[in-house]
């Protein structure tokens, strides 16, 4: 258990290492505005953090710096909440001012203003067929009790799903069923199928189809967890070769490599939480991301998780400034989509 004087040490202690990039010694902190402590006090808790393992000490210098568990400490405790600058709100609130007629544009936008506010590495992961509609619907049974169902979008892809026929639904139905979802669904986004579905076709499906019950139950399974075809947008992907801690190019360059895999970068960034997730150093999956921190959050449409916001930069991140940025945006984003596609 921390004592007072040694949380606003820790604090102040990473904040400097944060904005400065060098160890930070005892008679730096004591000049902070912040600490009225004497040098020898702080010397003595700095020993002390160092000994329960949230600060190291480098072999150069005589000043300590955070280790990762004093990062996450320093995430998950002490961060206040971040106060934004009036003219970066306005230019993020700017990206959702006009209307959505390009999905691509605004993510893309999304990223690069990501970048620039952070000097870091921005990567969205963005379902391309938020915005592919439906064009065709087709189920043909190929025995008593199994059917296949044939997917047509107006970008030409075609998606065959096996779907279980309910008992007694004969052929003049289920035609009857194909029809009113041709009539209904078409022209509606991929990602909005089962939505639409359940909220408006189910009262049109309930009047004419007699096996009505198990005729959703099929629909449900038929148009739960649509499979999407994402793409991968970035912002500053060089802000890396910035960072003090990726002087080595090899280093950089693998991790440039990785970043750029997007089937990696789907495993990494694809998540069905709400709200901030935070993985520091070894936290992390792939052995090239050990000296990085990922900061990411989810974006919705309609209730349902439709993409994911990161930043990627060294352990050394500004995690209060990041973590109120990718909030910020993520909110804004689920909004601001909602509100065009409900």
């Amino acid at each position: 258990m921390l004592t007072e004087r040694q949380l606003k040490i820790l604090r102040v202690l990473i904040d400097d290492y944060i904005l400065h990039a060098e160890p930070v010694g005892s008679r730096t902190i004591s000049k902070r505005g912040s600490i009225n402590y004497s040098p020898a006090t702080i010397r003595n808790d700095l020993a002390d953090l160092e000994e329960m393992g949230y600060l190291e000490k480098t072999h150069s210098s005589s000043g300590r710096i955070p280790s990762e568990k004093g990062y996450r400490f320093y995430v998950d405790h002490l961060l206040s909440p971040f106060v934004f600058d009036h003219n970066e709100l306005e230019n993020i609130k700017s990206l959702f001012t006009e209307k959505f007629y390009e999905f691509e544009k605004v993510i893309q936008e999304s990223a690069i203003i990501l970048s620039e506010l952070t000097n870091y590495t921005s990567i969205i992961l963005g379902p391309e067929m938020f915005e592919t509609k439906l064009k065709h619907l087709q189920i043909i049974p190929i025995s008593d009790t199994i059917a296949v169902a044939i997917i047509v979008t107006d970008t030409g892809q075609v998606e065959n799903r096996t779907i279980s026929i309910p008992d007694d639904l004969d052929l003049s139905e289920l035609e009857k069923v194909i029809n009113i979802l041709n009539e209904r669904l078409k022209g509606v986004p991929i990602v909005q199928l089962r939505n639409k579905v359940f909220k408006e076709i189910d009262s049109v499906l309930k009047a004419y189809i007699h096996n009505y019950g198990q005729v959703m139950n099929m629909l449900a399974t038929l148009f739960s967890n649509e499979k999407r075809a994402e793409k991968v947008y970035y912002g500053g992907k060089n802000n890396i070769l910035a960072q003090p801690e990726f002087r080595d190019l090899e280093k950089v360059r693998l991790l440039l490599d990785t970043i750029e895999e997007e089937e990696l970068i789907y495993q990494i960034l694809r998540t069905e939480n709400d709200g901030i997730e935070v993985k520091i150093g070894h936290e992390n999956d792939l052995q090239v991301m050990k000296n990085c921190s990922l900061i990411t959050a989810s974006y919705s449409v309609v209730g349902q998780h439709v993409g994911s916001i990161a930043i990627v930069g060294p352990t050394r991140m500004e995690y209060k400034r990041v973590i109120g940025l990718l909030d910020f945006i993520s909110k804004d984003l689920t909004k601001a989509l909602t509100k065009r596609y409900q």
